[in-house]
């Protein structure tokens, strides 16, 4: 039984993660051989200010800018 933990960043609609979980599913079952209703996924929202790349929070990270934004307009 795959246990799938998915770390996203605050601000993702209930339509992107379902499609998300859909095609994790999907990949799961054709590549693991797993059965659709083992797949087990747990998703977590985490914000840009827990978050570094690099060494950089993502909140303060310029070329990630425009990506935090549209999640932060999204909600």
């Amino acid at each position: 039984m795959p246990n799938i933990t998915v770390e996203l960043l605050a601000g993702r609609t209930l339509e992107q993660r379902r499609a998300f979980a859909l095609a994790v599913a999907d990949s799961a079952v054709e590549i693991l051989g797993a059965r659709r209703q083992d797949v087990r996924m747990v998703f977590s929202e985490i914000t840009a200010d827990i978050v570094a790349n690099g060494g950089v929070l993502a909140s303060e990270d310029d070329s990630r800018a425009g990506v935090v934004s549209a999640l932060s307009e999204s909600r």
